[in-house]
């Protein structure tokens, strides 16, 4: 697996289920979780990961 500089979420509590941000060389937005043994990378683009993290600050998410 390509090695990318992870950032760790801030929200990260002590467990082992943590969500981990990089970007690439594209431009792209990849997205990991600590725990997935898998190692699976969620690739998005930035406006898409902008429009996320926009929607979840303004808790217009329902769940």
């Amino acid at each position: 697996m390509r090695q990318y500089p992870w950032q760790k979420s801030s929200y990260c509590g002590q467990g082992e289920s943590c969500v981990h941000v990089a970007t690439d060389a594209d431009d792209g937005v990849k997205l990991t979780e600590s725990g997935d043994p898998t190692g699976a990378i969620l690739r998005t683009t930035p406006r898409v990961w902008a429009t996320l993290v926009r929607t979840l600050k303004e808790g217009h998410c329902q769940g």
